[in-house]
């Protein structure tokens, strides 16, 4: 299974070196993100939203946490809590 937010993210950037480079990261930790070997550490969700320009959201990077990153409707209406 593959991480959905950081294919698109190697997509935009043309490789997985380029994703790393931008974020600060080696590419082997790019590589274990995007294979689900890792999570990512949510200090590094806000490096990679700006790595891709805002072409992916933050709550997309780390679904399961959103009290961090909540879903742009949830955040809305005030269902995240």
């Amino acid at each position: 299974m593959k991480h959905k937010a950081i294919e698109k993210a190697i997509e935009i950037l043309g490789s997985q070196q380029a994703l790393a480079k931008r974020c600060g990261k080696a590419q082997s930790t790019v590589c274990d993100w995007l294979n689900c070997k890792n999570k990512i550490s949510p200090e590094f969700v806000p490096l990679l939203v700006a790595a891709v320009d805002g072409k992916i959201q933050a709550y997309e990077f780390r679904p399961d946490l959103p009290e961090l990153f909540p879903h742009p409707s949830l955040a809305r209406t005030g269902e995240v809590k």
